[in-house]
């Protein structure tokens, strides 16, 4: 019998790409390690060797601090205090050339009888002024439409804060009767849709949209007791805030007016008008008319 042959080992010729491909990567990883630590931010590079420059050659800029990145301009000095103690006061700003102080006065010369009725209230301090108007006057009962004598008193009101450049946020608040309606649920969508009325009827006179804000509190921000008719006459009510810059009104919005107060930081913070928004080219923004709204 014939013997079987054994079968020849095959020999691995081709062992070595793999220490090459090792080899490689390694390589290229070496490489990439040493292009990341040459790198050189060109701008810090630039502001340090100027400013080592400036220390050895003025003596005045040597205790100066050396800065890093982008350096923040500096804010507005603020203004010095529109009113002498902290107490909210009607119309309580001064200041012969500020804004604040002119839409409070020409709003108490404009709606003399309805502030002498109590029905409107005009009060502020130095970084923002409240004009609080009660419901009845812009809204029938139960429902978010306003009447004719809303869109003539907005239209005033309008007119008054269209050449100023502040921002503005209504406030919608109601007193805690419950409404249990299809469209509007609770006291949050009714006080929502009442302050939204009133936005876009201030956006349909005129005033710039960009500055514009929309909030509803509901029933959780009484100046009142609801115990009483009049106390819930009295929570009913729409606030127009016209706040000092921007960080005063998103402080404002998430506060409320009702419990706020102007605090240092928003002092210092800076009490210049907010700059206008710009509008982009091509685009003209369009404003629908209030739609009517059966809530209670």
């Amino acid at each position: 019998m014939a013997r079987r042959r054994q079968p020849e080992e095959h020999v691995n010729h081709e062992r070595w790409l793999v220490s090459y491909a090792d080899f490689i990567t390694l390589l290229f990883a070496f490489f990439v390690v040493m292009y990341s630590i040459s790198s050189i931010n060109e701008g810090k590079y630039k502001v340090i060797s100027e400013a080592l420059i400036g220390v050895f050659t003025d003596s005045d800029r040597a205790l100066k601090p050396i800065p890093i990145g982008d350096e923040r301009p500096k804010t507005v000095t603020p203004a010095k205090p529109l009113v002498k103690d902290s107490e909210q006061i009607d119309a309580g700003i001064a200041g012969a050339n500020d804004p604040l102080k002119s839409i409070a006065d020409d709003i108490s010369a404009a709606f003399g009888d309805l502030i002498s009725s109590n029905q409107m209230t005009v009060r502020g301090n130095e970084l923002w002024v409240e004009i609080e108007l009660n419901s009845s006057l812009l809204f029938g009962s139960g429902d978010a439409m306003p009447s004719d004598i809303a869109f003539s008193i907005i239209d005033k009101v309008a007119a008054i804060l269209r050449p100023f450049d502040n921002p503005i946020h209504v406030e919608g608040f109601t007193d805690d009767q419950p409404i249990r309606t299809a469209q509007y649920p609770t006291n949050w969508e009714l006080s929502s849709a009442r302050s939204a009325s009133i936005v876009r009827m201030l956006a349909m006179q005129g005033v710039n949209p960009g500055r514009l804000a929309s909030v509803g509190y509901g029933e959780f921000q009484p100046v009142a007791n609801n115990a009483t008719a009049e106390g819930r006459a009295r929570n009913r009510r729409v606030v127009l805030v016209v706040s000092r810059n921007l960080d005063v009104r998103r402080s404002l919005t998430g506060t409320g007016t009702a419990h706020a107060q102007p605090d240092a930081a928003l002092k210092r913070a800076g009490t210049q008008t907010a700059p206008a928004p710009v509008k982009s080219p091509g685009r003209e923004s369009s404003v629908n008319s209030p739609s009517p709204a059966l809530i209670r």
